[in-house]
């Protein structure tokens, strides 16, 4: 059963339309991922799910609730974790402090998710009074997900988590976000690294010019050889 049902989703910015008749859908506990070549509109179909463009159509459902039309605010209260590419923590807080803004809905912060977070993540414990502006990029980025996680949510957004990092750590942020899957948390991930993306997930939707072009596991879009000389390099 599908948790997120998007389906002939058009959106966009100001009066700019992006992305034109999507569908897309995350089964409960499902690791799905977008790819695609720059600007096919892969980054907009995840903004969209979160509030952050202007809808023009069609419907998104979560959990069997519409929410297409929610403001972000709303929509984490729904169940669903967004980590975005760019400026993903506050960089003058804590460690500490920007998980604790995580649940900041809530009305005390709960320990348990802290904890657990800290045994995820155990740099972010050794770290938690360090300012988060002086993390490294992988670092930043697990502090990022991390804070998202506080309120344990049953889809978790990841827009690029692998952008800007060195190579070798790239594999090992991919681990993590397995391991988050594997915990139980659905994921919908944009990736640029695309082939290790196909690998790792279940299932994976190819985007072109703001469409659909291909779905199909994982492990099927990497032996596609129209996918692979198209949208993998060969």
């Amino acid at each position: 059963m599908a948790i997120l049902d998007v389906s002939g989703l058009d959106a966009g910015y100001g009066d700019l339309q992006i992305i034109d008749d999507v569908d897309l859908a995350v089964g409960e506990g499902e690791y799905v991922t977008i790819v695609g070549p720059n600007g096919a509109g892969k980054s907009t179909v995840m903004k969209s799910v979160f509030g952050l463009t202007v809808h023009m159509g069609g419907s998104i459902e979560f959990a069997g609730e519409e929410i297409s039309g929610y403001r972000p605010e709303e929509i984490i209260t729904t169940g669903i974790g967004y980590v975005p590419q760019n400026d993903n923590v506050f960089p003058s807080l804590s460690v500490l402090e920007n998980l604790e803004m995580g649940a900041y809905i809530l009305d005390d912060v709960p320990q348990d998710r802290l904890e657990r977070i800290f045994d995820r993540f155990p740099i972010l414990e050794e770290r938690r009074s360090q300012a988060a502006g002086d993390l490294s990029g992988g670092q930043r980025q697990m502090l990022a997900m991390g804070r998202a996680l506080m309120l344990d949510p049953d889809l978790l957004l990841l827009d690029e988590p692998s952008a800007g990092l060195a190579p070798d750590l790239v594999g090992e942020m991919f681990d993590r976000i397995d391991q988050i899957n594997a915990d139980g948390t659905g994921v919908l991930l944009v990736e640029q690294n695309a082939k290790e993306a196909l690998r790792r997930c279940d299932r994976g939707y190819v985007l072109v010019q703001g469409q659909n072009r291909y779905v199909d596991s994982g492990e099927a879009l990497l032996a596609n050889e129209q996918v692979r000389q198209d949208f993998l390099g060969g």
